[in-house]
């Protein structure tokens, strides 16, 4: 019997993105930008609930095309608040118009977003060593750091909790249980 991390529990989705997706190193700003939007929709619900949406979302905001995204307005934003394959919110809607923006001037500056979001991590993931979902911390210095930065060129919805999720999430970090199967194939990746 395969050993996953006890977080993604038997539901098919979500063993299926534990299996391929979280924790593997990410250099695409596509991907960077799409798991941005994500966990700050997350903010206040479960990560299924979006992992559940992410087909609809990727549909309602043009498959993350962060220039197209920039340019919404009004009518858009009421269009997406009308969805409802994707969460309503609208304050989390407009974080993402705003993020889309934000997200090009970081690309502009450093000439990719990932060139930027590595320099958190000294550019290769952190690997840590927990026995337990217990162990795993809700926020690390390095997303605080993150986070503090994030805001200050102007993104929302990018708290130090929300930060951390986007750096496991996209392989910033390890946390993988050691337990885990993907925890040592995860790291050969690298």
């Amino acid at each position: 019997m395969t050993s996953r991390c006890d977080w993604c529990g038997d539901d098919p989705l979500y063993v299926q993105y534990h299996d391929t997706e979280w924790g593997v190193p990410c250099n695409d700003d596509q991907r960077f930008f799409e798991m941005l939007i994500l966990e700050g929709a997350q903010a206040g619900l479960s990560w299924i609930t979006v992992l559940r949406k992410r087909e609809s979302y990727r549909a309602a905001f043009d498959g993350f095309d962060a220039e197209r995204i920039a340019r919404y307005d009004e009518a858009k934003i009421a269009d997406l608040l009308a969805n409802p394959g994707i969460i309503r919110n609208r304050l989390k809607v407009q974080a993402s118009v705003t993020n889309a923006r934000a997200y090009l001037a970081v690309k502009e500056e450093f000439g990719s977003f990932g060139a930027y979001l590595w320099r958190f991590v000294g550019g290769t993931p952190l690997v840590n060593h927990w026995n337990s979902l217990r162990e795993l911390p809700a926020e690390t210095r390095e997303s605080q750091a993150m986070s503090k930065d994030l805001l200050k060129r102007g993104f929302k919805f990018v708290g130090p909790t929300i930060c951390y999720a986007h750096m496991q999430s996209t392989g910033m970090v390890n946390d993988h249980l050691v337990s885990c199967f993907r925890y040592h194939e995860v790291g050969a990746s690298v």
